[in-house]
């Protein structure tokens, strides 16, 4: 491999993906490799290769980013299991193998002393790391809020990324809060079934008559739907709701 090649390689996450790693990469997975931006939300579709790249991600920053700690958790240790397989088999794509100290079901440690970990998504298996180069929080719609609020001082000296993945579950928890009002610190990215090409049209087309609309609108439009169980829809709520009014009885100090 040639300096040049290499140089490439480290800069440019996508063309790492491409040219060492042998993806065919979707416009979106692309920019969301090479976003700078230390705080994203890829609310996208099932089968549109979001763990991939988060995966791809994972394996950049530790080759690139020497003595870097990269943490991945799920809801649950078999669902982080899950990404952490998938980036495990990303190695066997590098075009060189890579010294490694440690090579385990849940983690794994560079000669460079770059580290990956899988997680559980519970609180306390988080708070015994500090200063993580890269967070990535799978199925975020499912991980508690408490754990998501454990992740967010472990980011505070390091400066660490923040890249929450999920499909939407419904108007709560913290990945709407963020989506809905996060601000402008948050990079959003919505990928639908209808810009995956690799799902066919008429497989879409079978699931929009046989399933609910909700659950259509969630799973393959990556809307946030009311739940179930609502009573009143949340738009209605929020529209409701008016700060102009005087309240009818003043508070008692």
């Amino acid at each position: 491999m040639g300096l040049a090649a290499e140089l490439a390689y480290v800069l440019d996450p996508a063309c790492f993906a491409v040219d060492a790693l042998g993806f065919d990469l979707d416009d979106w997975q692309a920019a969301a490799l090479r976003s700078a931006a230390p705080r994203q939300l890829w609310l996208a579709c099932r089968q549109s290769g979001k763990s991939t790249t988060a995966a791809i991600a994972a394996l950049h920053t530790a080759l690139t980013v020497p003595g870097s700690l990269t943490l991945m958790l799920s809801p649950s240790q078999r669902q982080s299991g899950l990404l952490y397989r998938t980036m495990r088999a990303l190695t066997t794509r590098l075009p060189a193998r890579v010294g490694m100290v440690e090579d385990t079901a849940t983690s794994m440690t560079f000669a460079s002393g770059s580290r990956i970990v899988s997680l559980p998504g519970t609180a306390a298996t988080i708070r015994g790391f500090s200063a993580p180069d890269l967070v990535i929080e799978d199925e975020a719609a499912f991980v508690a809020d408490e754990t998501h609020h454990a992740i967010r001082p472990m980011l505070a000296v390091s400066g660490g990324r923040l890249l929450l993945l999920s499909t939407p579950f419904g108007k709560r928890g913290h990945l709407w809060e963020l989506w809905d009002g996060g601000g402008s610190d948050w990079e959003r990215v919505r990928v639908t079934a209808d810009e995956v090409l690799r799902i066919p049209r008429a497989f879409l087309d079978a699931e929009r008559r046989t399933l609910p609309p909700m659950v259509y609108r969630s799973e393959y439009g990556c809307e946030f739907t009311d739940t179930v169980d609502a009573v009143f829809r949340h738009e209605d709520l929020v529209g409701a709701l008016d700060n102009d009014i005087e309240p009818l009885f003043l508070e008692v100090a």
